[in-house]
């Protein structure tokens, strides 16, 4: 928000939070109504400004995602800034001005009766749209976008959308309710003109609509993609046509390149900024990024994929929680099970800096159900091994094995790879040490002994056999558990291995294995620490429940502006952090099969990087 807010900065329907949209429903349904009582061979007019309208919603999301990926990936990025969490929250309300201009489309229906009798085409009205943008239009918002920048208007209104100095696609419309105001009386020059003249058409509105939304999006995008061919091509195209890096230098330099689409009025009035072709031939020039750490996850359940970075901007911003919306996007979420099931090879979600490396996080485009299974293991097999030789082609030296992509039945904790590839140049990373690590350090001081319930992982191993030797006693539920453990610990320290024949410790190291009943079967206030992937289900509300290992990021690791599945913000998972300090202190090791790194050495070294310990649930 702007720093002294202005009259008309909130939107009128703020205090309807999610339910905004209910203020079209009366027109919705009126018009629904009306397609299904009118003639036949007549047109609705009015029953298509709803979908219109979803259309529009669905076209800012598409540039969304792809500018996200694009951004990722490094080519042809412009400015290298990240996005934070604060611009993702200010930038949530970007529907509302789709909303707004819905019900002006149905107002307007209802005020003007030549707009229900508008053909589908009509040529003198596109032209007329054409013309009257080029020219009242874009000469029009020239000068009021001149006037945002006087300090009376900027510090009131324009500021706030001066606060994305790298921008997404919806960044565009991030503006206060008064400024889309004149923004829509702006638009209507052409839509009013060719209404009173008879020449309105459902191809000019519509059309018009969305070239103002493709150009919006195009513009902040924050990654070049005009062909350099346009220009050599139609010269004079410069001046009518603005390219991303063109319009990205207004939100870094303040004071120049001014115009909404055609940078014609800059020219004329000398506020082109001269940088504008050598930031566009760099951009245009820019490789892809060479990350020199790659973690490597996969998506968990069926709604995850809108949660993911390339989603939806506001629900990856916020811990992954199931919503009862997702069952009305039913298909949508089908469609994109096919999609993923038939696209076969890693993509790139996430990139981000911190010191002196640069992080990118690949996805597996596989679901956690269908590691369950038997049957797909040797493709998702196939699938990380492509994506390791991938990174391994690139220069990546550490890669990091998240959530089951490193399941000791499928590839015995990256090991499979390593034996398939002796002469890997990068290190293969499971970040079992720095779990172990997190956990140890999860353990309320004082702690005399705990309950060790779950699968017998590596982990699990490590930790029972670090307490022990602590004089920490470790219990367990079952004789076989008690055996395997056993026989994993020094003669020294198995006298603080005990078989429990009840519950009554306070604190429990939980695994996927712990069951429902156990979970009842606790004391009250007990505290479960887990030291699995996934988090245990909650069952008990008077006991306490840690996060599954994890940490804080520091304050200079730049770009988080999503949550990691469901982890709260800026707290990352111990084994995509592990990835990141094996690059950092460049340990040139792999940490997998049956390898852990020194669990105090590393545990160090998060701390003496910035990453800080997730307090105790209160």
């Amino acid at each position: 928000m702007a720093p002294k807010p202005g009259i008309l900065t909130d939107w009128p329907w703020k205090p309807l939070g999610s339910f905004k949209f209910v203020i079209l429903a009366p027109w919705v349904v009126h018009s629904t109504y009306s397609l299904i009582v009118m003639g036949e061979g007549e047109r609705n007019f009015y029953f298509l400004i709803f979908p219109f309208l979803l259309m529009r919603m669905l076209h800012n999301q598409i540039w969304i995602s792809i500018s996200r990926y694009r951004n990722a990936k490094g080519k042809n990025r412009i400015v290298d800034k990240g996005l934070e969490f604060e611009q993702v929250d200010r930038e949530s309300n970007w529907d509302d001005q789709i909303l707004f201009n819905g019900a002006l489309f149905y107002i307007g229906y209802m005020i003007f009766p030549q707009a229900q009798k508008a053909p589908l085409w009509s040529t003198n009205g596109v032209v007329m749209t054409i013309l009257l943008h080029a020219g009242p239009v874009e000469f029009l918002y020239y000068w009021f976008h001149r006037a945002l920048h006087h300090h009376y208007l900027y510090s009131r209104y324009h500021s706030h959308h001066h606060s994305s100095i790298v921008t997404e696609p919806i960044s565009s419309v991030t503006h206060p309710f008064a400024e889309h105001i004149v923004y829509f009386m702006l638009f209507a020059i052409p839509m009013l003109s060719t209404l009173f003249t008879g020449t309105l058409s459902m191809a000019s509105l519509f059309g018009y609509i969305m070239y103002i939304d493709f150009m919006n999006n195009m513009g902040h995008c924050n990654f070049e993609l005009s062909p350099k061919t346009l220009f050599s091509i139609f010269p004079p195209l410069k001046y009518l046509m603005y390219t991303p890096s063109y319009h990205s230098l207004h939100h870094t330099q303040f004071r120049t390149n001014y115009a909404l689409f055609m940078p014609i009025y800059d020219y004329v009035y000398g506020t082109m900024d001269k940088s504008s072709d050598t930031i566009y031939e760099t951009s245009l020039k820019r490789p892809e990024d060479s990350p020199d750490v790659v973690h490597l996850t996969h998506l968990t359940t069926l709604e995850s994929i809108y949660h993911l970075r390339l989603g939806f901007a506001s629900l990856a911003s916020k811990p992954h929680t199931s919503k009862l919306y997702f069952w009305l996007m039913w298909p949508l979420t089908f469609l994109s099970l096919i999609i993923t099931w038939i696209y076969g090879h890693t993509f790139v979600v996430e990139a981000n800096n911190f010191e002196k490396i640069k992080w990118q996080s690949w996805v597996v485009p596989r679901y956690t159900i269908q590691y369950m299974l038997h049957w797909p293991k040797e493709a998702i097999n196939s699938m990380i091994e492509r994506a390791i030789l991938d990174a391994e082609m690139r220069g990546v030296k550490v890669l990091s094995l998240g959530l089951l992509n490193q399941g000791e039945e499928l590839n015995k904790n990256g090991e499979l790879y390593i034996r398939r590839y002796p002469k890997l140049k990068l290190n293969l990373v499971d970040g079992s040490s720095l779990v172990v690590a997190v956990v140890l350090n999860s353990i309320p001081k004082g702690t005399t002994q705990v309950l060790l319930r779950g699968n017998l992982t590596k982990v699990a191993y490590a930790i029972a056999n670090t307490l022990c030797e602590r004089d920490i006693k470790v219990a367990t539920l079952y004789k076989d558990d008690y055996e395997k453990l056993k026989l994993s610990l020094s003669s020294k320290s198995t006298s603080n291995l005990i078989l429990s024949t009840s519950y009554a410790q306070k604190t429990w190291l939980v695994e996927d294995g712990c069951t429902k009943d156990e979970q009842l079967n606790a004391s009250k206030g007990t505290l479960f620490i887990p030291f699995s992937q996934f988090p245990p289900k909650k069952m008990r509300k008077d006991c306490f429940y840690h996060s599954t290992p994890a940490m804080i990021t520091p304050k200079s690791f730049s770009n988080i502006h999503s949550c990691e599945n469901w982890l709260s913000r800026r707290v990352m998972s111990a084994w995509r952090i592990a990835g990141i300090l094996h690059g950092l202190e460049e340990w040139n090791v792999h940490e997998c099969g049956d390898k852990m790194f020194d669990i105090q050495e590393i545990w160090q070294a998060s701390l003496r990087h910035g990453f800080r310990p997730l307090t105790m649930p209160a």
